[in-house]
């Protein structure tokens, strides 16, 4: 039975290995974080995809290393796993708004 539950733990080992993606960053890119804890506040139409962050350094075993180049402490960095970023292909995103007037009748 212990050999059975070994074969089992490799079997799914490989498959998850599997399906995870090589992502190969290099410093200077953008790219945008996913946040997981979006996931506590209601509303589906949250975005789950952080604002572009620019990436200071490529560590070991896909660790990257990020700063806000928009913020005024632009000195502040933070170290985060790869498989949370996406390349930010750029471009301003125009956001539409509709403004409903309500009038009582």
């Amino acid at each position: 039975m212990h050999e059975s539950f070994k074969l089992y733990k490799e079997k799914v080992k490989a498959y998850h290995d599997k399906k995870l993606l090589k992502k190969y960053f290099r410093s200077g890119q953008q790219v945008l974080l996913f946040n997981s804890r979006l996931k506590l506040f209601l509303g589906k139409l949250k975005s789950k995809w952080s604002r572009p962050f620019t990436i200071k350094e490529v560590k070991h075993y896909g660790a990257v290393e990020l700063f806000d180049p928009q913020s005024e402490t632009s000195d502040r960095s933070w170290i985060v796993n790869g498989q949370r970023l996406k390349l930010c292909h750029g471009g301003n995103i125009e956001r539409l708004t509709t403004i409903l007037q309500l009038q009582d009748l």
